[in-house]
């Protein structure tokens, strides 16, 4: 996943635009370096990662629409 697919991928969870771009270096420097500690693919870690954010982003707007 390149970072420009990051970004859209991030604006498609609802993340302002603005943020995007920061969120999606950090996103690829954590990876990283859950792929050295882990000894897993960095696909894996962002994988991983993009699943956590999709949880945390959920229940977000769950708590904010109750």
């Amino acid at each position: 996943m390149t970072r420009a697919e990051l970004e859209t991928f991030l604006g498609s969870l609802g993340i302002p635009s603005g943020n995007t771009a920061a969120m999606a270096a950090q996103l690829e420097k954590r990876a990283h370096q859950l792929a050295e500690k882990r000894s897993q693919t960095y696909e894996q870690s962002l994988e991983h990662l993009i699943f956590l954010m999709k949880q945390g982003w959920a229940a977000k707007q769950r708590k904010s629409g109750s």
